[in-house]
């Protein structure tokens, strides 16, 4: 899927026209590798984003991944673990003591193998969607607030000067 942008704000006619596919993006970022070239490494350390590319000296700071990353390591660990433990109890019945000393370890070898590889996932992903300041320029972070520097402000906001909520008790 090749995501294509149309920002008027955005600083070069190239830079609003370069498609990113969405898909390469996101399995180069799953590899700890640059979503723009592929082959420079994501990661200074464990889970620290590098500023830049090494390579392509794409900048790789703007992400936000924040919480992200570990709710769907939880989400699909706890999916594995408690079908492997169910599982395991149906068909053995084993001791409390051999599930914990069995399931325990496992779960902490899985998160620590999933969560490098999903938060690279969604860096590829924000890359390939220009989100956070990986397509604009003058986006500071607030691309899906509406109200960072470079946003379009609605005409009733620009008119009042605050934002007020909608109303519909009427």
């Amino acid at each position: 899927m090749t995501i294509r942008i149309e920002d008027s704000n955005a600083s070069t006619p190239e830079m609003r026209a370069a498609p990113r596919n969405l898909w390469t993006a996101m399995l180069r970022g799953a590899k700890h590798r640059c979503p723009n070239c592929g082959s420079g490494q994501m990661y200074e350390r464990y889970l620290k984003v590098a500023d830049r590319c090494g390579t392509c000296s794409e900048e790789l700071h703007h992400h936000r991944a924040d919480d992200a990353p570990p709710y769907f390591t939880i989400f699909i660990a706890g999916h594995l673990i408690v079908g492997g433990v169910l599982a395991v109890e149906q068909a053995f019945h084993p001791e409390p003591w051999i599930q914990a000393s069995l399931w325990l370890p496992l779960t902490l070898v899985l998160c620590l193998l999933l969560l490098p590889r999903i938060k690279g996932t969604l860096v590829g992903l924000q890359w390939a969607l220009r989100m956070h300041g990986f397509g604009d320029p003058a986006d500071d972070g607030h691309a899906l607030t509406g109200d960072g520097p470079g946003q379009v402000v609605p005409p009733a906001v620009a008119s009042h000067g605050v934002r007020q909520a909608p109303s519909n008790l009427s």
